[in-house]
């Protein structure tokens, strides 16, 4: 059940991938950071992770976490999000994805009308950076742990027992979720609406030469607008995060495909061979080569 994460997303961002099965709607991956470093995306599930060696920084539009071994995190439904390493520190990620049907089955029932709901609903609570130094946090951790230990080994009746461990998760979370902050929705939701259509541009037109005015045109905004955007959700400018998902995508053609790692740079909008280069060992800690043969 442990599978390795690689995350592809649609036009707008919205991650592609199914996650479990829809018998049983839960999967577990397992990621080797910087190697597999995790883009800004988003998706419908609820996520989890727990930190298995090193640390992790996982980003929401509104919020920042460096986790450290042992201490985990919670991403809401359709958050957007990304994962890495900090400064190319080794780190491995325990993450769980599931639909909320894992858990309620449906939506006419109390599991979901009271608990789920209202917690995926909730714009106040983007995600929680859970410690074992908070008691109900912990507990959610240890959740994780044995959930964790379920899908690796998968006995008899493990998906019974990993939905009872979602479970308790999502009672704890729901009961500590923070109260919706109705003066800053507005605006937040906005924001949001904004940054998904800017991201789906640079998505869609990474390959071709882009300015922060085309960028910008693409929601009908100023270029200081853009910016204020950028920074006020993902904590970057428009160049930044263009530059990193061109590097996001050729890392990704080095692994899947065979092409000439020349023909690759130009196919991911980086004109000169020697900048490619320099950029991708500053993001990756090795060249391009090196990075496709797994040294």
């Amino acid at each position: 059940m442990i599978q390795q994460c690689s995350v592809q997303t649609n036009m707008q961002g919205e991650e592609l991938r199914e996650h479990g099965t829809n018998l049983f709607p839960v999967a577990c991956y397992f990621d080797q950071l910087p190697h597999d470093d995790i883009p800004w995306h988003w998706h419908n599930e609820l996520e989890f992770g727990l930190v298995a060696k090193g640390s992790v920084v996982v980003e929401t539009a509104v919020a920042e976490y460096t986790l450290q071994e042992g201490e985990g995190f919670f991403v809401n439904s359709n958050v957007l999000h990304t994962a890495f390493s900090p400064d190319n520190v080794l780190g491995e990620l325990h993450s769980v994805v599931c639909h909320p049907r894992a858990i309620s089955g449906s939506t006419d029932n109390i599991i979901w009308q009271k608990y789920l709901k209202p917690l995926m609903e909730n714009q106040s609570c983007t995600g929680f950076h859970l410690r074992a130094g908070v008691d109900w946090q912990k507990r959610v951790l240890d959740c994780l742990s044995s959930l964790w230990r379920e899908a690796e080994q998968e006995p008899y009746g493990y998906e019974i027992r990993i939905r009872n461990e979602l479970s308790t998760i999502m009672s704890l979370l729901s009961e500590y979720q923070p109260v919706i902050n109705k003066k800053t929705y507005g605006k937040a939701q906005r924001d949001n609406a904004r940054i998904k259509e800017m991201l789906t541009y640079i998505q869609t037109n990474y390959d071709k030469e882009l300015t922060i005015e085309n960028i910008a045109s693409a929601c009908a905004i100023s270029t200081s607008e853009c910016i204020r955007c950028f920074r006020a959700t993902i904590n970057t400018t428009p160049i930044a995060y263009l530059k990193s998902y061109r590097l996001q995508q050729a890392a990704l053609k080095l692994q899947l495909t065979t092409d000439k790692v020349s023909a690759i740079a130009e196919n991911c909008g980086f004109q000169e061979m020697s900048y490619f280069a320099k950029s991708f060992r500053e993001a990756y800690g090795c060249t391009p080569s090196e990075y496709r043969s797994g040294k």
